[in-house]
């Protein structure tokens, strides 16, 4: 069996960061999505938890990052082409998110990221099986 992933993430506003994911096309699975909580669908081994503050901090005893002022982590997608990767961008920056960073193209490798409505940082690249290899 695949191991399975869940990124925890804290939101402010859960209803508004589901209408955000929701507007990217993605979904989320109600069998652990609550008032408190929303799992998000990313693929079949990966899921986000958005976590409303007060709840992601019965998890931990630190003080949750501020990440509209911090970087806490950078989330990193595969895509299954630049299309792919411009086309999520693009709904992101329509739901309200932000590009931090000109796009990347490699060759070999495509880039380019958004930020959510909490500022969480997720990276979005393809790389290009038929490109050579980098120098």
């Amino acid at each position: 069996m695949n191991k399975l992933i869940f990124v925890n993430l804290p939101v402010k506003d859960l209803p508004r960061s589901r209408t955000f994911f929701e507007g990217m096309g993605y979904h989320f699975n109600p069998q652990f999505s609550n008032d408190q909580g929303a799992c998000l669908v990313i693929s079949d081994t990966i899921h986000a938890m958005l976590l409303t503050e007060p709840f992601f901090q019965t998890f931990t005893k630190k003080q949750i990052a501020d990440a509209k002022k911090s970087v806490e982590v950078l989330i990193c997608l595969s895509c299954e082409s630049k299309a792919e990767v411009d086309q999520l961008v693009a709904k992101a920056v329509a739901g309200g998110g932000s590009t931090p960073s000109p796009v990347q193209d490699h060759g070999f490798m495509y880039s380019h990221s958004f930020e959510d409505l909490d500022g969480h940082v997720w990276e979005l690249m393809y790389m290009d099986p038929n490109a050579p290899p980098p120098n």
